[in-house]
């Protein structure tokens, strides 16, 4: 006849199920954390084109990450320079997003400026059809948010190499960007506010993580704290023969 009995766990056993379950539980907290910090980011990123927009050099130096200034700023193009952010996805077409070379007027750094999407591919066989850039001097109003972030950078500078412009890039690295423009940059770029007759979609995400997949991790750290709970119980309510 058998039947379940406790047997009392090593001292080694119960410390690392405890350190274990503590660790798991910890990182779930966090990710939890995270998630509301994406929320708080997201909301006050989609709320910044509703305010009334606010001179640019009272926001040039912002660095918080959760701010993202509605700005304006007046100077004119670069018309002779730019690039184009390559293999952009939109409503399931790949595009690219146009980045003019903008001179603040009083302003020693230039300004990147996302212009918006145009749908374009390789395979096209063509070059991106853009809209001109508006000559002379002209007043822009946009999001002031972070250069976009990247994974892995494969291939080294491709921007030396090119000799026309606007020069195809996957990375808006400001450093390399400064070195190719022979000019210093802004610490962020501009996201320009929506126009229906400027030729572009401009539809702005921040480029984070979603506070969806942070809960989902969340929850992945807390299955892990209570398997080790079921896997410490089941190792240690053995059966023993009567």
């Amino acid at each position: 006849m058998t039947t379940r009995r406790w047997h009392r766990p090593t001292w080694f056993a119960l410390a690392l199920t405890v350190l274990g379950v503590i660790a798991f539980l910890r990182l779930g907290v966090w990710q939890l954390d995270r998630a509301v910090q994406k929320e708080q980011l997201l909301a006050a990123f989609h709320a910044a084109p509703q305010s009334a927009p606010v001179s640019f050099d009272s926001v040039r130096n912002t660095t918080a990450t959760q701010q993202y200034p509605h700005v304006r700023i007046a100077g004119h193009y670069l018309a002779d320079r730019g690039y184009l952010l390559d293999e952009q996805a939109y409503a399931d077409q790949m595009g690219v997003h146009a980045i003019g070379v903008f001179a603040g007027k009083g302003e020693s750094n230039m300004l990147l400026v996302d212009r918006g999407w145009v749908a374009w591919s390789h395979a096209s066989g063509t070059t991106p059809t853009l809209p001109p850039l508006p000559a002379g001097e002209v007043e822009l109003t946009g999001i002031y948010a972070p250069y976009p972030g990247g994974g892995l950078r494969v291939g080294g500078d491709a921007l030396p190499a090119q000799t026309t412009w606007p020069k195809l890039t996957l990375y808006l690295d400001p450093a390399p960007i400064a070195a190719d423009l022979g000019k210093s940059l802004q610490p962020r770029m501009l996201l320009l506010d929506p126009a229906p007759d400027s030729g572009f979609v401009r539809v702005w995400t921040p480029n984070v993580m979603p506070p969806a997949r942070h809960r989902a991790y969340a929850f992945q750290w807390f299955s892990f704290a209570i398997a080790a709970l079921v896997i410490f119980v089941v190792l240690h309510w053995r059966k023993v023969e009567r």
